[in-house]
C-alpha cells in the first residue's frame, strides 16, 4: 500500500457506514472516498449530501458513489453492510443472515484488483472479520476488524468518570469477543503508569472490585441499552473506524483493540479476537501480547471457543 495514497472505500451506507464518512470528512483523514451500497440511488444521495458540506470542512476529499471496480486502487475497503442488530438481539444472532451479505461483497472486491485492507464493522465483527479473511485468501494482517475498540473507548470514559481522570490517560483495554463473552483484563489497567487495582487498595477504597465489575458490565450491555433507547449504535463505531483508518493510513503504529488473527499469541490459533495490536499502513504489524493472569488467559480462551464453534460451518 503507498503511505501518499488515500483512497478509502465504504461498503453500506447505513448509519454505520454514514457515521463513519461523516467522521471521516469532519477530520480530513482521507483524500478521496467511494460509498457503495446495493441501494445505489442512496449511495448517491449520501454522496451529494457529503459534497454540500465540504465548503464547511477543513478538507478538499473527493465523495462519489461508486462501484466495486473502484476499489481497485483503494488503500482500505471498509466494510459496514449487513443487516442491523434488533432490539434483544445478540450479535452472533446476526452471523447466518450476515454471512450471505459478505458471500456478495468479498469476491467483486478481490475481483477489482483490491490489493489493499479489509477493515470489517458489520456484527458480529470478530466472525464477520474471520468470513472476510477466508473469503478473500488474504494474509490475515490485512484483515482486521473494528474489534474491542469502541468497547475500549467506552470503558476508559466510564474509568475517567470514576477516578475523576481524563480518560486519555486511562490505559485499559476489553479483550475478546466484541459482545457478551468480552471481558477486562484488571491487571493490566492503569491510570498513567500507576495499576488501578493497586491504586485503589492504597487509597482504601472497600468497594474497588465491585465497582470494576459494575463497569465492566456497563461496558459489556452499553451497546444494548443504546439500541434499546434509538433501535441502532452508530456514532461512537464511526469514530472508532475513524481512529483505526487514522493509524493505517498515517501509519502510525498505533496500539488500538482491534480484532485479529490469533496465531498462537495468548496460546489461541485460528480465531479472530479482539486485543491490542500495532497498527501501521501494512495493517496489523503485530499483536501486542498483555502479561494476563490465569484467570485472564481462562476468560479470554472461553471467549476464543465461543468464536470458534460459532464459526464452524458458516464457509
Amino acid at each position: 500500500m503507498k503511505a501518499d495514497k488515500r483512497k478509502v472505500v465504504i461498503v453500506g451506507t447505513g448509519m454505520v457506514g454514514m457515521s463513519y464518512a461523516y467522521s471521516l470528512l469532519n477530520q480530513s483523514i482521507c483524500d478521496e472516498l467511494v460509498l457503495i451500497d446495493v441501494n445505489k440511488k442512496r449511495a448517491e444521495g449520501e454522496a451529494m449530501d457529503l459534497n454540500h458540506g465540504l465548503a464547511f470542512a477543513n478538507s478538499s476529499m473527493t465523495i462519489y458513489a461508486g462501484e466495486y471496480s473502484d476499489c481497485s486502487d483503494a488503500d482500505i475497503v471498509v466494510i459496514s453492510a449487513g443487516v442491523a442488530q434488533k432490539p434483544g438481539e445478540t450479535r452472533l444472532d446476526l452471523l447466518k443472515r450476515n454471512g450471505e451479505v459478505f458471500r456478495s461483497i468479498i469476491e467483486p472486491v478481490t475481483s477489482s484488483g483490491f490489493n489493499g485492507i479489509f477493515l470489517v464493522a458489520t456484527n458480529p465483527a470478530d466472525i464477520m472479520t474471520r468470513i472476510t479473511c477466508a473469503l478473500s485468501g488474504f494474509n490475515p494482517r490485512r484483515v482486521l476488524g473494528s474489534g474491542t475498540a469502541l468497547d475500549t473507548a467506552r470503558l476508559r470514559y466510564l474509568l475517567g468518570d470514576y477516578l475523576k481522570a481524563d480518560p486519555r490517560n486511562v490505559h485499559a483495554y476489553v479483550m475478546g469477543e466484541h459482545g457478551d463473552s468480552e471481558f477486562v483484563p484488571w491487571s493490566q489497567a492503569l491510570l498513567a503508569t500507576k495499576p488501578i487495582l493497586e491504586l485503589g487498595s492504597e487509597a482504601g477504597w472497600e468497594n474497588i472490585t465491585k465497582d470494576l465489575n459494575a463497569i465492566e458490565e456497563e461496558v459489556r450491555t452499553a451497546a444494548y441499552k443504546i439500541i434499546e433507547a434509538k433501535n441502532a449504535t452508530y456514532y461512537g463505531i464511526g469514530m472508532a473506524l475513524t481512529r483505526i483508518t487514522k493509524a493505517i493510513l498515517g501509519d502510525e503504529h498505533s496500539v488500538l483493540t482491534v480484532s485479529a488473527m490469533l496465531r498462537g499469541e495468548y496460546g489461541q490459533r485460528d480465531v479472530y479476537a479482539g486485543v491490542p495490536c500495532i497498527i501501521n499502513q501494512n495493517g496489523i504489524q503485530r499483536i501486542l501480547p498483555l502479561s494476563l493472569t490465569e484467570e485472564e488467559l481462562e476468560k479470554l480462551g472461553k471467549s476464543c471457543d465461543m468464536l470458534r464453534e460459532s464459526f464452524e460451518g458458516v464457509i
